[in-house]
Parts: C-alpha cells; structure tokens; sequence
C-alpha cells in the first residue's frame, strides 16, 4: 500500500444519511423535505460532517419510499422543487460539505414512462428497458425466484401473457442491464445531476443489476434458495460499473458508494480497489445478519457477539490487504436501531450509544452516522399493525401469519425488524412532534423525545452527540485512524471487542465492553508486547467519567469503551 492510495479526501471524512422524509418538515403536512434538511446544514456542519447523503427525493409513488423512481430528473412535490434542491447544493458547497444522492438503477416504478412504454406492446422500442420473459413450459412462473419483500419475484401481465421481473416490491420493475439503451439512458441520468453539482452518488442494490441471463430454477443447494445465487454480483457487473466510471465518475472526480446485497469479500475488493476504477467503498451487511438465524430474517434469535467482531475482522483485514475500502456503519434507513439490537437502550443507553460509534469510528473506512444515531435514538415502542407503513413489513405480516404465526406473534418480529424502526421522524426538541413537523407525521414519532432530542443533547457537554462530534475531529486529527493496519486484541473474549490500528510508530486501541456485567479485560503477552508505553496514557476518548489508563488488565463497567493513541512497536 502506498501512501498516495490514502490521499483521497473521502478517506478522513464522516458521512451523515438523511432520510429526508423523516428528517424535517417546514410545511406542516406530515412529510420531511428539501429546505428542513438546508434549514439544518449548521447542525451538521457543527458536528463536523464533510458528505450528505441524501435519500432519493424523485418522482414516485412511494409505495417504497421513493426508491420506486418514477421520473429520474424531477424533484417529487412532497419533497420540494429542482429549486430547492439547487439551493441546498449551494447552501452545503458554501459551507464546504459535499452532496452524495441515491441512485436506483437496478429497477424503476412502474409508473416511469420507460416501464408504462415498455408494457404498451411487445413492438416498443422500450419493451427491452425490461426483463421480459414467457410462462414456463406448461404455464406459471419463468423461474422460482423470490422477491426480497416476499412472494413470487414474476408479475403476470395479462395483455401480452408475459412475465416481468420484480426482485422487489410487484411495482419495482426490474431494468434489463444486457441492452446498452438502458445503459446509455441510466449514464445520461447521473450526468445530469453531476453537471448540477452534485458531488457523489450512492448506488442502491447495485450489484444485483447483472443477471444470469438463463433465469435458471434455484435448487436450493445455496442457503436462501431464492434465486439470488443467479443475480448478485452477477456475471457483468463489473463491466457495467466500470463503464459508469468511465463515463460519469471518473470524470467529475465523484465520491461513490456501492451498496452491496449478500456480496463477498473478494467482489468488494474489486468495486472498491482505486486501480479497478469503479466505486470509492462499498456497503456489504454480513454483520448485520448475525442475529439471522440460518440467514432468515424474519425469525428472532439473540445475536452472535463473536460472529459480529469476526466479521468486522475479516472485512477490516481482507479489505486491507486488497486495496478496498470500507463503509463503515451500524444503522441505515433498512435496520432497525443498532442500539436497540446490539446494546441496551434503556438502563445504559447512553454508554450503548457511545460505545457503538467508539467500536465503529476505530476502524478503518469511511464512517456512516445516520439520522438519530448521534442523539441515541431507539427503536421505537410500536403498539399495533396499524401504526406501520412500511410495504416490506406490512407484506411480512400477512406472510408470517400464512405460515401459522398468530398475530401477537407476527407483530413480536416486525418490532424488532420493521424498517420503520429507523424511519421514525427525527427528533430535534422537545415540542410536539419531536420539532419535526407541525401537522401529522406521516410515521409515529417515538413517544421517549421529550428526553431524547438534539436540543438537550446539545446543552450537555458529555451528550452522545458530543461524543460523536469529538470521533469526527479525531479522524481528521490523526493518521493512524486512516492508515492504520487493524488487529483483533480479544481472542475470542465473550463480552469485549478490542482491536488495535497501528502505524508509522502510533497505536490506536480500542476496548469495548458489550455486555452490562462489570469485568476484567487482560492483553495477551503476545500483543502487550507490541505497545510500547509506561502504562499511563489516558483515553483521547471513551465513555465513563473514570477513564482507566492503558495498562495490560483493564476493569471494565457495562458497556464501557475507550480508545488510546500510544506509540508501537510495529
């Protein structure tokens, strides 16, 4: 590795997700919008936030929350105008923050004008933009592919006595990537955001966009057994992606992030090496699956806590060694709250909240704080079917329930995997509605606010938000937090996670306490011996008032974490 693959300036930034129809509405009508998000730039630029990424803000149905794309090039009237959304380009560029949009290209809605041409016949020239297939031999589905959201991932069009093929929700066409129109069309799209000045885009699902293009049965011999085998990192993803770099990124120097469904290690290093020249990092989920038993969503376990740390180790360690880089993250708009999942959010929450982004923001990457995250927001208490309206949950209920559960039951596993749990509005005080808007919110807005808001967290100087500003400065402060190379510390130790990062004679050590037991914490001999130190250096940060020195034995409190930055040995 050489010292040039760190000078992108991305690589010691903090990202900063914002859902923006939760994050603040200044018309009362229930909705977050463009100008809410403006209207809290200095909020974020205090906290020291260099990207935003905001979610998509296009024309759609919303029957998926706007990553059913309608119109690529307009603004949706919920959330504003083109207007709006210059403003904020301007209003973050003045402020030296950068813009990173969604960008959902491996379907469209149903209502875009390419699908709404593509289902009018056969003979148009936009029936290709699609995948488009005859019922199998003796009629029915092409394949047995399943949707993500559950259910058949073919929809029947009754016209042409066709299937087409939705890997998401029925109303989620899916494009067909083989036609280079679509290709062609999809390249157009983002240059015409990025001539607007946007700096970045996340690319959703985006290496599910390469098919194989027999559309096989899946015979379940690879665990989900639904289809996904045929699809994910498929056999010309990297050809297209390559070709969006040469076209769009690479010329106006934009930062990217692929999100990645049931990716690999070796695919990710591949997306995300400068020298293969596709995207600047990659999302992948493997150590949000830890409490899936078998892999399958939908059923509860308590999670594996060596599973969670092997993982990070792995992808820390084999992204390294490969040139990749990494997004870092806990919680996004599609899990529900890692404090709720992970920790405690109740007695230790604010310990909880502090040691996640303290475990998180050690690591080598680029860190993702999502909306509420930096306050310590929960899950919040869901008291019926009624108040969810995410598609993908309400489609899980009535699915659990044809598989025997009871209501009571179903709705047990939707509180604790409902998107809606990260979707709640945001809460910025402790006026009605959290401050987030005037009128009804189009999601309940958790009933703790009037306890957990920005405004409070902001008159306390030992706040979690504090907290997550003070991680922020410290990656800009110090090299190591970038270049540094990771070593798992805890050989297994059923309650801490402890890692260092070392480099050009610094060590970053972090300990993290996961359980809310008080216990001792001992260095093996064989990693002691690589820092060397007199045993006095204090924490540069952690989350009790009594920060221990680093020293070989360490007492830990529930959920106590602390980061040091000493000399080493290696």
């Amino acid at each position: 590795m050489t010292q040039s693959r760190y000078s992108e300036w991305w690589r010691r930034s903090t990202v900063y997700q914002v859902y923006p129809k939760s994050f603040k509405d200044t018309t009362g009508n229930g909705t977050g919008d463009i100008r809410g998000l403006t209207e809290k730039l200095d909020y974020l630029q205090e906290l020291g936030i260099d990207i935003v990424w905001l979610q998509p803000v296009y024309v759609s149905p919303q029957y998926d929350n706007g990553y059913d794309v309608a119109d690529y090039k307009e603004i949706n009237p919920d959330f504003g105008t083109m207007e709006d959304f210059d403003e904020l380009i301007q209003e973050l560029h003045r402020r030296g923050m950068k813009l990173m949009t969604d960008i959902v290209v491996n379907h469209t809605s149903t209502e875009h004008e390419w699908f709404k041409q593509s289902v009018s016949s056969k003979d148009n020239p936009y029936r290709d933009y699609y995948i488009w297939k005859d019922p199998a031999p003796g009629g029915g589905l092409p394949s047995n592919w399943q949707s993500k959201f559950g259910g058949p991932a073919w929809q029947f069009d009754e016209a042409s006595g066709q299937y087409y093929l939705t890997l998401f929700d029925k109303t989620q066409a899916d494009l067909n990537w083989e036609n280079a129109e679509v290709r062609r069309a999809v390249n157009d799209m983002m240059l015409f955001w990025a001539r607007k000045g946007v700096d970045g885009f996340r690319m959703d699902v985006i290496n599910l966009i390469s098919k194989d293009q027999q559309f096989p049965n899946d015979d379940g011999s690879v665990p989900p057994g639904d289809g996904r085998k045929f699809y994910t990192d498929g056999p010309r993803v990297h050809e297209y992606i390559k070709d969006m770099y040469k076209e769009v990124f690479g010329p106006f120097e934009m930062v990217t992030v692929g999100e990645m469904s049931s990716t690999t290690l070796a695919h990710c290093i591949r997306y995300s090496n400068p020298e293969e020249r596709e995207f600047s990092m990659t999302f992948n989920f493997h150590h949000l699956k830890v409490d899936y038993p078998g892999g399958r969503k939908w059923e509860l376990m308590p999670y594996d806590f060596e599973a969670l740390k092997r993982l990070f180790s792995e992808w820390q360690t084999g992204m390294q060694q490969g040139g990749g880089w990494n997004a870092l993250f806990f919680n996004n708009h599609d899990q529900p709250r890692a404090l709720s999942r992970f920790t405690d959010d109740d007695v230790y929450r604010e310990e909880s909240a502090k040691l996640l982004a303290t475990t998180l923001h050690g690591l080598q990457g680029t860190p993702y704080v999502y909306q509420g995250e930096e306050i310590g927001m929960p899950n919040p208490k869901w008291k019926g079917i009624e108040e969810f309206r995410d598609i993908e949950s309400l489609n899980m209920y009535r699915i659990l329930q044809e598989q025997g559960k009871s209501p009571e039951a179903a709705l047990s596993i939707l509180q604790e995997r409902s998107r809606d749990n990260s979707r709640t509005p945001m809460q910025w005080d402790d006026s009605p509605n959290a401050g987030f808007t005037s009128g009804t919110p189009w999601l309940k807005v958790d009933e703790r606010y009037p306890d957990i808001n920005v405004k409070k967290e902001l008159e306390r100087p030992d706040s979690i938000l504090h907290h997550y500003r003070k991680l922020i400065a410290l990656r800009k402060e110090h090299a190591v937090f970038t270049r540094g190379v990771f070593r798992r510390m805890d050989e297994g130790h059923p309650e801490v996670f402890a890692y260092t990062r070392t480099g050009e004679g610094e060590a970053l050590v972090v300990v993290s306490n996961f359980s809310s037991k008080e216990i001792s914490f001992r260095f093996e001999d064989k990693y002691w011996t690589d820092l060397s130190h007199a045993g006095t250096d204090k924490p540069i940060i952690g989350n009790t008032a009594d920060a221990p020195a680093l020293t070989q034995e360490l007492k830990l409190s529930p959920y106590a974490s602390y980061m040091w930055l000493t000399t080493s040995n290696t």
